[in-house]
């Protein structure tokens, strides 16, 4: 029998109820560092990263409806306060509702690869969204990317070199729940290890000095 999946409006954030930049601290009830991350999926990485750093406050962004529902209920079921969920379009929430200089992390891991050539335009890390992501950037804020096809990693890495100074590379940070091997420890990455794809991660941090 398929589990009842339960709605857990404490951990939901509703598009419609967004008016102006999120306030962190009044969403979180809490001054505290801010990581989000884009297309959570089942939210494997948000349930060992939150119990991991009960410090830090957690936002995932997911569109596919499936996967919002079976992540909010995980995190529901596990009762982490520090975890929010919002089913959206992520480039449109981070424009419209991210203030500057307001986030320490974000975390893109195996993006939807649009694998043929003319459904490129469709991938989310392309100029104008990273663009926008370091503009939400605290200074030396990180932008952590981890993806399993390689012609996708490429177009990651000529992006990061078009910023030029203003994105500087730095050493991965492999979750808290990757095991031996991993960089995420999600299901997608397991699966593609077990199928002996190569996983490409790289991390940078926000270089721009603020004044």
């Amino acid at each position: 029998m398929a589990r009842i999946l339960k709605n857990y409006p404490e951990v939901a954030l509703n598009p419609a109820d967004l008016d102006g930049r999120i306030d962190f601290a009044n969403l979180f009830g809490r001054s505290s560092s801010v990581h989000i991350e884009i297309g959570c999926g089942r939210g494997s990485f948000l349930i060992g990263q939150a119990q991991a750093e009960p410090n830090v406050n957690f936002i995932g962004i997911e569109w596919a409806s499936r996967y919002y529902r079976y992540s909010l209920d995980r995190i529901g079921r596990w009762g982490l306060s520090n975890v929010k969920l919002i089913r959206t379009d992520a480039a449109k929430f981070i424009t419209d509702f991210i203030a500057a200089h307001s986030v320490d992390c974000f975390h893109i891991y195996f993006p939807d690869p649009w694998p043929k050539r003319h459904h490129h335009k469709r991938r989310f890390f392309n100029p104008a969204n990273a663009e926008q992501l370091l503009r939400c950037l605290k200074p030396n804020g990180v932008i952590q990317l981890a993806t399993d096809h390689a012609n996708y990693f490429e177009q990651m890495q000529r992006v990061i070199a078009g910023f030029g100074e203003r994105l500087e590379e730095i050493e991965f940070v492999c979750a808290a729940a990757a095991e031996n091997g991993e960089k995420v420890g999600t299901n997608f990455e397991r699966k593609y290890i077990k199928d002996k794809r190569g996983v490409h991660a790289i991390a940078v941090k926000n270089s721009t000095v603020k004044f």
